[in-house]
């Protein structure tokens, strides 16, 4: 399955993308509508184990912030616009969250890999996100049952630990938050 561009010599902006139709299925990347198809149902199993842990751990254990999942739209410039799997928004930066999308980078990002995103999410995404002030981004690989953990440093992400089946992925921004994968996959 593979994500299809509505490539034209327009670019789109945030205003052409917030005319469409609520849950029309599109991220705006580059300018770009990039239709995304719906998950496949493990990888809605795969995010919806991780969502849970998050959310048990840092909103309803800690109350360090709110935990929201897709699609949700996370309005990071005019031309580009995501809408991640998990997103983890700190109690004092709540006011991001507006009553239609989230207003700048979300503290935590998690992108849950298919074949139709991984592109994206390993490549142009990535690089937004880091730019923008994401402070953590975990991309979780279903087919390979891994998490990698980056860590944004100055504007970049460098990769601050890998877990793989059997393994624990652990978070800086949430401390104390680790996830033993055979909990996800």
């Amino acid at each position: 399955m593979v994500q299809a561009a509505l490539k034209t010599e327009r670019k789109f902006t945030y205003e052409d993308y917030s005319k469409l139709p609520e849950g029309a299925p599109y991220q705006l990347i580059e300018g770009d509508l990039v239709m995304t198809p719906s998950p496949s149902p493990y990888h809605q199993r795969v995010s919806k184990r991780i969502e849970f842990l998050i959310y048990e751990f840092a909103e309803v254990e800690r109350g360090l912030g709110e935990v929201l999942d897709a699609p949700i739209d996370i309005h990071l410039g005019d031309a580009e616009v995501f809408q991640p799997d998990i997103i983890f928004v700190s109690k004092d930066r709540l006011s991001i969250i507006g009553d239609k999308n989230i207003e700048g980078a979300p503290d935590l990002v998690v992108e849950v890999l298919s074949p139709s995103t991984a592109y994206y999410d390993l490549k142009h995404k990535k690089t937004v996100y880091a730019a923008s002030g994401v402070k953590e981004y975990w991309i979780v690989d279903p087919i390979e049952k891994s998490v990698e953990v980056y860590a944004n440093n100055s504007g970049e992400f460098t990769l601050d630990n890998r877990a793989v089946a059997g393994g624990t992925a652990k978070s800086r921004l949430i401390e104390g938050f680790t996830v033993a994968l055979d909990k996800i996959f």
